[in-house]
């Protein structure tokens, strides 16, 4: 096994950078569009130990579990969500439903909210649910 060079490492953490950086932006228009549309966020990038939340949010007790998706089209945003994550979402919402029993007394759903290049955001509300 050949290890990468120096070079390539740089690279590599580069790139994870700027992914980093513009997954950070899409999630702030991701709420910005949200509260102009009277959700209140109660949270962004929220840990547990089933994985992160990219944000929460509340309107007229419904909860909306949010996955933001950033890509330079809103298609390719749409189709970048996989089976793996929506697991991990179901998970992580399980636990943090589980310590904040006051959130979502009207209902919770799942949304992923889509950004393109251009900074767009389209919501996908009720985008899955738990299989039972």
């Amino acid at each position: 096994m050949t290890l990468p060079d120096s070079a390539t490492t740089a690279r590599r953490a580069r790139r994870g950078r700027i992914a980093q950086l513009r997954g950070i932006d899409a999630e702030t228009a991701a709420c910005a569009a949200l509260e102009r549309d009277g959700w209140t966020v109660l949270g962004r990038r929220l840990r547990t130990g089933a994985g992160e939340i990219d944000a929460i949010a509340e309107k007229d007790g419904l909860l909306a579990v949010l996955e933001v998706k950033s890509r330079p089209t809103l298609a390719l945003a749409a189709a970048s969500v996989s089976p793996r994550q929506r697991a991990r979402l179901l998970a992580a919402a399980a636990i943090l439903l589980a310590d904040h029993p006051d959130w979502g007394r009207n209902g919770v759903r799942f949304d992923v909210l889509l950004v393109d290049a251009a900074g767009a955001v389209r919501r996908i509300a009720d985008a899955f649910r738990l299989e039972t």
